[in-house]
């Protein structure tokens, strides 16, 4: 399979809870994290879109996006095809919303190796990553049936990400960096982050590439109920020709994790892919908006920028 031809899924429906705090500082409303300009050139959108476009091509770029935020990516995605804008009539979380891209995708290519993105990333070393995502891509052509996830090295005992317990080496051509997923630990306590870091494990940066069908097949596994409801079936076949009365299919939904709900139970299907030091931060908390700005060099322009960001993180929502 020609990785060239990869599709990029970027998930842009989420609501920003713990952040909103910092964007409404910085936009004077509440304002989704990753339609706000925290630093840099761009909303946190605007930079997904600019890193991932060396490694895979926008015109096979699909943006998952909720109803309810239209009047913020209305105008930001206005260059894009409405074919590659994947409207959720709600937030249900990332297993509906890549349950929903992936319809999407195998309407439209069949069954192609698609990537998941999240919007809240910060690299302070974008072109290793861009590496990394194009070398993840040889790997799933040769490991067709393989989900492939892109863990970074831990720096420190961090509670609020979730882990990924690396197994044995597996063979492969390209890299001697790809290793079986033993287990996941979601926010683990203090204490068993710092065994967890001691042990060599990794942050789990939620950046997933594997043939569609083999994310439908581990969703078929691990949310049939789900697949269901959302008019899947239970294979590719039918994910191609049935895309649901979302209106009612959404409605019949819980809010669900694909880490949890997914990931956690589906270990035998999935390998990491150790990234290189790339500084990898997801944006979740104003500290680690903080933390990236002052890593890479970077000063807030927006009003209030001597703010102490110290008391926005005190009355965040977690």
């Amino acid at each position: 399979m020609n990785h060239q031809q990869a599709w990029a899924v970027v998930l842009a429906g989420g609501e920003g809870t713990r952040l909103k705090s910092l964007t409404r500082l910085i936009a004077g409303e509440d304002r989704p994290k990753q339609f706000c300009r925290l630093y840099g050139d761009g909303t946190l959108l605007a930079q997904t879109r600019s890193r991932l476009a060396p490694a895979i091509s926008p015109e096979r770029t699909l943006f998952t996006v909720v109803k309810h935020h239209e009047r913020f990516y209305a105008g930001e995605l206005a260059d894009v095809k409405p074919s590659r804008i994947v409207v959720q009539p709600s937030n249900k979380g990332t297993t509906a919303a890549i349950i929903y891209s992936l319809l999407r995708i195998t309407s439209l290519a069949g069954d192609p190796i698609v990537g998941f993105f999240p919007t809240d990333h910060h690299y302070a070393r974008e072109s290793r990553f861009v590496a990394a995502v194009q070398l993840a891509l040889q790997v799933v052509g040769s490991r067709l049936d393989t989900v492939v996830l892109l863990g970074a090295k831990a720096e420190h005992p961090e509670v609020e990400y979730g882990w990924i317990e690396p197994g044995t080496a597996l063979e492969c051509p390209f890299t001697n960096s790809l290793v079986r997923v033993r287990r996941f630990w979601e926010k683990p306590s203090t204490q068993v982050a710092q065994a967890l870091l001691a042990h060599g494990c990794l942050w789990n940066t939620f950046v997933m590439i594997g043939r569609a069908s083999a994310f439908l097949d581990i969703l078929n596994a691990a949310v049939p109920r789900m697949m269901q409801v959302l008019g899947c079936g239970s294979g590719l076949a039918d994910a191609e020709r049935c895309l649901p009365h979302e209106d009612e299919a959404y409605a019949a939904l819980h809010t669900g994790d694909f880490s949890q709900q997914v990931l956690s139970v589906s270990t035998e299907q999935l390998a990491v892919l150790r990234l290189a030091n790339v500084g990898w931060s997801d944006l979740g908390t104003p500290e680690r908006v903080k933390s990236a700005m002052t890593r890479s060099g970077l000063r807030p322009d927006w009003r209030g920028q001597n703010e102490n960001i110290e008391d926005l993180a005190k009355t965040s929502v977690s």
